[in-house]
């Protein structure tokens, strides 16, 4: 693939051009190690290194352009410089022009918060496959190419790879995207040069604070989102939530509200709960759901708003709300074979997941119901909400189990200890801290009592542990299968 320089250019606002802007361009990478011949090279500032150091290591490779914001000291003949404010930025938009601009040729939906992103992402995908299109969906599960999976690396791919998926999208004749964005790819800028039809925005908690550092430079990655969407765009926002309209404050978008306590565009109400499955009304309309739990209903109620803001008939997205599923490791159900003991994998890891979870299963169960929780809490990450989540849960847990979860480059005992931290002494009696995972669902599963429901929190749909950079095979619902099996 070749493409004019100039051409590339047209949506960048340039400082300077030093060099040939007319010369034709092979390739575009932001990774030094896989700059070719004649390709351009984009030195993006991340937040382990900086592009910047390996441009002299790139002019030696006869690359074609280099995109930086300070020119180097030495300028080689033959490469274009082109010098811009802000490189992540152009990283995007040059991504989008080298693919031929292909969100705009879909209608595509941004979804952001801190929980309920895969699963509202992931349903409009389903939504629009029930209604006879063609779509794509970019989630922290899995990408998928109208019905071909692609496998997930980021929550929200680099700006190549994600126009490379929209572009195969184009190509495979979708006609509607969903995709997942994450704070850190608002903050980034992986999303510039993307035209998105709606944004979605679920909830705010604690999260990720190991790189924004406080929770209101977490909510602000999230607003550039929404500070971004153009005038035809819709913002769909939850209203239960303080910073729904937050959010939206400096949108160009359209602003509809959701909600299941106060008047919104979108109103549903709990009218039936149980393990299985809730009876909701969605602005009036009952309508039966394979889904459990508040959290759950908030999930739907943006499914059933944005499907209508997509585009899609009312009755029609109705009908279907019945027909949708619960996505991998979220609230997934398991019942061992004599049916006496329920296990839930579920992908909650943070303190507000956790209450979330655990109070639709006490709700189920009742205040007689036994709830036993085993959960850990990911190695080199936000280390203050361990003691958090570990109060969370033991407060709504009639019995604790702490233990591994992607320990990564810590010692998964040193984690524990941090959790620990948060229990108070009659906590701790009904507390066990076992470091292998693997054990530990084993002995939540092989001690719980008939009748007794076990939540197995944090991993979810995850198939593996990462433990110094090493991700082994490990999958929570295989783990609880082989569990229930070894008790036939």
């Amino acid at each position: 693939m070749t493409m004019k320089l100039s051409r590339l250019l047209q949506d960048i606002d340039t400082l300077q051009i030093i060099g040939d802007p007319e010369r034709n361009i092979e390739s575009l990478q932001s990774d030094s190690r896989l700059v070719e011949k004649n390709g351009m090279f984009v030195a993006v500032r991340g937040t382990t290194t900086d592009g910047h150091k390996y441009i002299p290591m790139v002019a030696s490779t006869h690359v074609g352009a280099i995109v930086c914001e300070e020119l180097p000291s030495q300028i080689v003949n033959g490469i274009t410089y082109i010098q811009v404010a802000d490189t992540a930025e152009a990283l995007g938009k040059l991504a989008s022009a080298w693919y031929g601009h292909p969100s705009s040729k879909l209608k595509l939906v941004g979804v952001t918060g801190t929980n309920g992103k895969t699963t509202t992402a992931t349903l409009l995908y389903e939504m629009a496959r029930l209604e006879g299109y063609k779509a794509g969906l970019l989630s922290t599960v899995c990408n998928y190419v109208d019905g071909r999976a692609v496998p997930a690396t980021h929550t929200t791919p680099d700006p190549l790879p994600l126009n490379q998926l929209l572009a195969e999208m184009v190509e495979a004749g979708c006609d509607y995207a969903f995709m997942e964005v994450s704070s850190h790819a608002a903050h980034q800028k992986r999303i510039a040069g993307l035209k998105f039809k709606g944004g979605i925005f679920s909830n705010l908690t604690r999260d990720h604070l190991d790189y924004h550092g406080t929770v209101e430079n977490y909510r602000d990655a999230k607003k550039m989102f929404f500070d971004s969407l153009p005038a035809d765009a819709f913002a769909l926002v939850n209203a239960d939530d303080k910073s729904g309209l937050y959010m939206t404050q400096n949108t160009k978008a359209k602003v509809y509200t959701y909600s299941l306590r106060t008047d919104a565009d979108f109103r549903t109400k709990v009218i039936e709960t149980r393990l299985d499955g809730t009876l909701l009304s969605f602005n009036g309309h009952e309508v039966e759901v394979n889904f459990t739990g508040r959290f759950n209903a908030y999930n739907l109620t943006a499914v059933f708003g944005g499907s209508i803001l997509t585009g899609f008939p009312r009755e029609e997205v109705l009908v279907n709300m019945s027909r949708l599923v619960p996505v991998a490791g979220r609230f997934q159900t398991f019942r061992s074979a004599d049916g006496r003991v329920t296990a839930i994998v579920d992908y909650a890891h943070t303190p507000d997941a956790l209450v979330n979870v655990l109070d639709t299963i006490r709700e189920i169960v009742g205040p007689d119901g036994i709830v036993t929780t085993v959960v850990g809490a990911g190695g080199n990450r936000d280390h203050g909400k361990r003691p958090m989540m570990a109060r969370e849960a033991a407060c709504r847990s009639d019995r604790l189990i702490l233990t591994s979860d992607n320990p990564r480059d810590e010692n998964p005992e040193d984690i524990i200890n941090d959790m620990k931290k948060g229990l108070m002494p009659q906590e701790l009696r009904h507390t066990l801290c076992i470091t292998d995972r693997r054990e530990a669902i084993r002995t939540a599963l092989q001690t719980a009592e008939p009748g007794s429901v076990v939540l197995i929190a944090g991993k979810g749909h995850e198939p593996y542990q990462e433990v110094k950079g090493v991700r082994h095979h490990f999958d929570d619902r295989e783990e609880v299968q082989n569990a229930f099996n070894e008790m036939k």
